[in-house]
């Protein structure tokens, strides 16, 4: 196999990356060890998306990703999902507050001056089923809300394969063969695939400084006592969260505990604070990975160890919501030798990489 550019990795992100440069007449090859798409973690993910960031460079992604989200189905065929209903964080302290207001003010200098600080009244009739009365008030973003992952994942893919991109599943990524400072091939479990340039878009299996996480869900069986019109709600200080999803409510808390520990726990935060929940039943859980970085923020831009390689990772948590900006940057800096926007914060020579 051989390419100009070759993708590592088909997940939502690899698969924006292909259509980004698709676009721009790349030669493109998506590897995947995945038998089909969508056989990583993208089809566990929650389908989350907002803009209430606490930096400058998050916010900014997201309004991109926005911006594009919009377009989505006129740019792909596809519906992304994308659907308005907001990001509603709850405040429980005045050093809560003092945090929501402190990113808000980030977010606001950014252009998102819909982003509204709100009373513990507010709070309650934008989700009347919050029965946890230590909430002193909070944010709301109405802008902020919910997306499909698969739904992104093939669009993406569809619309990069009608412009000639090809992906191969079924293939393990095994390593580098290189020469000096640029890469010649990579390794792979069906032999050497050559190119001129190679994009790691590998997520939670990506090395080094990439950490793999889990993250738990939880989804109840199907019910009407919360509307699917519900803000994702969000407790601050614990990131205990939750949203309706196909008439089932998605449970989350970003903890390691395994199970059953970890279920045990959630439902007991589930019963304090959204009370309305005790009498509906878990149908099942699953479990996802997140692929972490050591500050949170995504790798994006050329290796800092080999001059054709580029990195599209680490989104610790915010590879969907960010993957339709993350892929355009790639391309803009794989063809154009820059970004269109300031992602110096995301560069990867920021960390000692394996990659």
């Amino acid at each position: 196999m051989h390419a100009e550019i070759v993708i590592l990795g088909g997940g939502v992100v690899g698969a924006s990356v292909a259509h980004h440069l698709a676009l721009r007449g790349a030669d493109v090859l998506v590897l995947d060890r995945a038998e089909a798409l969508g056989g990583g973690s993208t089809a566990r993910a929650t389908g989350g998306f907002r803009a209430q960031f606490d930096n400058e460079t998050e916010v900014r992604l997201s309004l991109l990703s926005r911006a594009k989200l919009l377009a989505f189905e006129e740019e792909t065929g596809v519906d992304s999902g994308y659907r308005q209903h907001g990001y509603l964080f709850l405040a429980c302290s005045p050093s809560e507050l003092e945090e929501l207001r402190a990113a808000q003010e980030v977010q606001h200098a950014c252009g998102l001056t819909e982003a509204r600080m709100v009373s513990a009244d507010e709070a309650r009739e934008l989700n009347p089923a919050i029965g946890d009365g230590t909430v002193l008030g909070g944010a709301f973003c109405p802008t902020d809300g919910f997306l499909r992952p698969m739904n992104i994942l093939r669009g993406y893919a569809a619309s990069a394969q009608r412009r000639g991109a090809r992906f191969e599943f079924g293939v393990e990524f095994r390593g580098f063969v290189t020469d000096g400072d640029r890469v010649v091939a990579a390794r792979t479990s069906r032999g050497d695939v050559q190119a001129d340039v190679f994009v790691n878009a590998l997520g939670a299996w990506s090395g080094a400084p990439v950490v793999p996480q889990r993250r738990n869900v939880a989804a109840t069986f199907a019910t009407d006592v919360l509307g699917e019109e519900m803000p994702m709600t969000i407790w601050s200080h614990d990131w205990y969260h939750l949203r309706v999803r196909d008439g089932r409510v998605l449970l989350l808390w970003p903890d390691e505990p395994l199970f059953p520990h970890w279920l045990w726990r959630v439902l007991r935060m589930t019963h304090e604070r959204i009370p309305c929940l005790r009498d509906v039943q878990i149908e099942e859980c699953w479990s996802g990975l997140y692929e972490m970085t050591p500050d949170g923020r995504a790798l994006v831009g050329r290796s800092p160890r080999y001059e054709n390689v580029f990195l599209a990772t680490g989104c610790s948590g915010h590879g969907i919501m960010h993957a339709p900006a993350i892929g355009q940057l790639v391309a803009e800096v794989v063809v154009d030798g820059r970004a269109g926007m300031d992602i110096s914060a995301l560069s990867p020579d920021r960390f000692q990489l394996s990659s």
